[in-house]
């Protein structure tokens, strides 16, 4: 368990009640609340996945005219004239937690006073892309996700772990399946 910058037996999570909450943070809490309730406490081992790394070379090889937009608790790969959200993936089949990160994004240009028309994500490796609306009812669900999130966060144990089969290529499957 090398790649754990923090013991979580010894402290708490890094976030508090009102701590900001990233894209990575409702990423994770959509495919595996375990996968966040880790993530908060320090445990990091992306930085060893090669599906990580292969996700990072997708991001930095396609539309590389565009520039990261940078809010500090999140980093949005782009935004487009319109204030349209753009999200690369390098996933082959388009995730619910893929439209939850990027109504999560919508939500936090909303509150810094911009005002949001919606989203795309983009999925270079399969030529497609998924639109993401911005409406009242997803400002609800990015915000039902907030909660959620700090929820998974302040447990003080961690949620079970999913079916082995759903962990298939996660960077956390040997903390949550090793021997």
């Amino acid at each position: 368990m090398s790649a754990r910058t923090t013991d979580a037996a010894d402290h708490g999570p890094e976030e508090d009640g009102n701590a900001p909450l990233g894209g990575v943070h409702i990423k994770y809490l959509h495919h595996c609340p375990r996968q966040l309730w880790l993530y908060s406490r320090g445990y990091r081992p992306e930085q060893r996945s090669d599906l990580v790394a292969f996700g990072e070379v997708i991001d930095d090889t396609t539309f590389t005219r565009r520039r990261d937009i940078d809010l500090g608790e999140a980093k949005i790969d782009w935004v487009t004239t319109g204030a349209v959200v753009h999200e690369t993936k390098s996933s082959r089949v388009p995730s619910p937690a893929h439209a939850a990160q990027v109504r999560h994004y919508c939500l936090l240009l909303e509150r810094r006073g911009i005002t949001v028309r919606g989203g795309t994500i983009h999925y270079p490796l399969i030529r497609r892309t998924t639109d993401v609306p911005w409406d009242a009812t997803a400002r609800a669900e990015a915000e039902d996700s907030e909660v959620q999130a700090r929820g998974v966060i302040a447990a003080p144990e961690a949620p079970a772990r999913l079916t082995r089969g759903n962990c298939r290529g996660c960077s956390y499957l040997d903390y949550c399946w090793g021997d």
